[in-house]
């Protein structure tokens, strides 16, 4: 009787442990059961390599990307021993880095001259081109992709804007609209979607009055115009009603409760021509930049919108293109898998219109669609992006352990849920240092390609620097895979970063 008083006493501190400790999202929602998870975790690729999958086969991140971008939010050894696992000569479409006999060299932390000054800033001033009152240049390569307040718990967004902060970067509002979970210093991309929320009437329509009032109250740097996102485009967004408290049903103007589903279409304006001098509207009361987001589908409104950019003074000042592959916190399967093209064809197919036309440096460009790796993010600048957006990514850094729940309300880890149970063990003030971390490091490893080219910024590297390899023991150049023509994206046409771009950040150590 005696050991097992002692028994149930270490379990009672156990317990009591993991209630109120802050650093381990699962253990305070799940005290005892949750430290399961990380004994299997941590015996994993053991069994994983005789009786489940690699290391490279689950979707839609896999344990290898999940684990980098653990590791590397943690600031743990984000390293992988051994060599690669995989097969480079059975994998079709596999993206290469034609590095360069001589690099430039990169000053690592303790070697002498190290002072952690980094390029990190956009190559553009956003919304100078159409001479925007409050144009800037965006000081990160890498954003917060729009993830809505109610797709999102709370604590999350708050996660991620003081995360934004910290980096720093942009973190974008999503379409739920600004709440005060967006207020802790990091400055906003304010997404406005069909629905309209923080900027609509009670019949749902687009009021300037509001849209005016908000821009003034929060710290909006540009605004964007949701016009479809990749995981569902075609649809409106979709936020269960379980998800739909009574907050979230202030803050956008709904029914508590309710399936909130936003309008497939704008009601504010339809059509390329009254989309431009919506666009123009906005700029001309507010000042701030104006872009769209998108997914890609059939290519008559690009057409339509590069061309009269190309002989009118109207047009938008950033693009956002969200591949097929994108997040979502809820949408129909047919949707997500099958209604919009991914990033690798959507983004070329787009930016070829514009750069044909010569317009394509009047834009600033951003791509989105699990681009939250150095490689993949490597590969969108050769194309022509000015910076990404990293969503789910951002999600995995505070705490997502990818349960594929998003639209149950039943999230494990509170990342995208409104259980108080759950959502209590998300701290914000711990997770948002670890997207600052991540995107640091993503940052920091986009440098190191960059400089292994033999460049000195990831905007500067040209899709001549890539090869893409097939499963016949052949390759060809990228350039010549996405058709583009020189000068059209990256290389010495593009300006350098001026030095007053570079930021002082504290990079991760091992």
């Amino acid at each position: 009787m005696l050991w097992l008083a002692i028994f149930g006493g270490l379990v009672l501190l156990v317990v009591v442990y993991d209630l109120v400790q802050t650093r381990h999202t699962i253990l305070r929602n799940f005290p005892i059961i949750g430290h399961f998870r990380y004994l299997l975790e941590a015996v994993g690729p053991e069994l994983r390599q005789y009786i489940v999958t690699s290391n490279d086969e689950e979707r839609p991140f896999s344990r290898d990307e999940r684990s980098w971008v653990y590791t590397s939010s943690k600031l743990e050894n984000n390293y992988f021993g051994f060599g690669t696992d995989n097969d480079l000569e059975l994998m079709p479409n596999y993206l290469i880095v034609r590095h360069a006999a001589f690099p430039k060299h990169t000053a690592r932390r303790g070697e002498e001259g190290h002072d952690d000054v980094w390029p990190l800033a956009v190559d553009k001033l956003l919304g100078g081109p159409r001479g925007r009152a409050k144009a800037f240049r965006p000081v990160s390569l890498v954003n917060v992709s729009g993830m809505s307040y109610g797709s999102l718990s709370g604590p999350a967004v708050e996660a991620l804007n003081r995360g934004s902060a910290l980096a720093p970067c942009l973190h974008n509002s999503g379409e739920g609209g600004i709440s005060s979970f967006h207020r802790h210093g990091g400055e906003l991309i304010w997404q406005i979607g069909t629905g309209y929320f923080g900027c609509r009437t009670e019949d749902g329509s687009f009021d300037i009055d509001r849209f005016l009032a908000c821009v003034e109250g929060a710290p909006v740097r540009a605004v964007e115009l949701k016009l479809s996102q990749g995981a569902k485009p075609g649809l409106g967004g979709v936020l269960p009603g379980i998800k739909v408290t009574p907050h979230i049903a202030a803050i956008r103007g709904v029914t508590a409760g309710r399936d909130c589903i936003s309008p497939a279409e704008h009601r504010a304006f339809s059509g390329v021509d009254e989309m431009l001098d919506f666009v123009e509207t906005l700029a001309e009361r507010s000042g701030l930049p104006i872009g769209i987001k998108a997914a890609v589908g059939q290519m008559d409104f690009w057409i339509e919108l590069a061309d009269r950019m190309s002989r009118e003074e109207r047009g938008v000042d950033f693009i956002t293109i969200d591949g097929g592959e994108g997040g979502t916190g809820a949408g129909p399967l047919t949707f997500t898998d099958h209604v919009g093209l991914p990033f690798k064809v959507a983004f070329p197919s787009v930016y070829r219109i514009f750069a044909e036309r010569s317009v394509a440096d009047r834009v600033v460009w951003i791509g989105s669609g699990r681009l939250g790796f150095p490689e993949k993010a490597l590969l969108a600048f050769a194309l022509g992006c000015d910076a990404i957006n990293v969503g789910r990514e951002a999600m995995m850094a505070i705490g997502c352990i990818q349960a594929q729940r998003c639209h149950t309300d039943h999230c494990p880890t509170g990342v995208t849920t409104h259980n108080r149970w759950l959502v209590r063990g998300l701290v914000p003030t711990v997770k948002s240092g670890r997207l600052a971390n991540y995107v640091r490091t993503l940052r920091k490893e986009l440098i190191l390609l960059a400089h292994a080219c033999g460049v000195d910024h990831p905007s500067r590297v040209t899709l001549d620097h890539l090869e893409i390899l097939d499963d016949a023991l052949s390759s060809r150049p990228a350039r010549e895979v996405f058709g583009y023509q020189r000068g059209w994206a990256g290389g010495p046409t593009r300006p350098a970063p001026p030095g007053a771009d570079h930021v002082t950040v504290r990079l991760p150590t091992r």
